[in-house]
């Protein structure tokens, strides 16, 4: 867990971080974004099959660095809105996973909350999903979520380092090839799940 900043001491004097400081609260909350991110990712690839276990330690992490953070006086607007909005996505997020692990002890069929998912995804990994100079997260978690949906073919590091990645294949090809944008897909060759890449132009798409 990310040491909290005191926001009663916003720095060494003359501007200097002090030995050890803690990291401003703009990039606590922005680990803290991409923590929620990867639990949504486990949460289905648990229901999915491809975690053995559920999220509980990620789950607990966030839960009690939401309640830290609660505790600080934060003084920006942009701050607070920020955390408020974490805390709701991380809630949402909450109360599905309890939904559906007690929808699946009970033996219920799972899809009759498809509907109410808080995130309709708007990309689909096997018909392609298009990368281009900025990436949308969803973009990005369409893709970890396709590769991590079946037991046995899922990435072995974390959302973060997917999104890296990708970036690092979309400059390689763009400088290689001039192109505008790079189209990734899924797709399933010797009984396994590959993600493919092909330049694509914006000129006639």
């Amino acid at each position: 867990m990310a040491q909290l900043p005191n926001p009663k001491r916003p720095g060494a004097p003359g501007g200097a971080a002090a030995p050890g400081a803690a990291p401003p609260l703009g990039e606590i909350l922005d680990q803290l974004a991409r923590e929620i991110r990867q639990l949504q990712i486990d949460c289905e690839r648990f229901f999915n099959g491809g975690l053995p276990l559920p999220p509980e330690e990620l789950r607990n992490r966030i839960q009690a660095q939401i309640r830290q953070l609660r505790t600080l006086k934060i003084t920006t607007t942009l701050d607070n809105y920020r955390l408020g909005d974490l805390e709701a996505r991380f809630n949402s997020t909450n109360e599905l996973f309890n939904r559906r692990l007690r929808d699946r002890e009970e033996g219920r069929q799972p899809g009759v909350h498809h509907t109410v998912h808080p995130e309709r995804r708007r990309y689909d990994p096997r018909e392609g999903v298009t990368l281009g100079g900025s990436f949308d997260p969803e973009a990005v978690e369409a893709l970890y979520q396709g590769l991590a949906s079946r037991p046995g073919d899922g990435p072995k590091f974390d959302l973060d380092s997917f999104e890296k990645y990708l970036a690092r294949q979309v400059a390689a090809l763009r400088e290689k090839t001039g192109c505008d944008q790079v189209q990734f897909r899924l797709a399933e060759e010797d009984g396994k799940l590959k993600l493919k890449a092909r330049p694509v132009s914006r000129t006639g798409s």
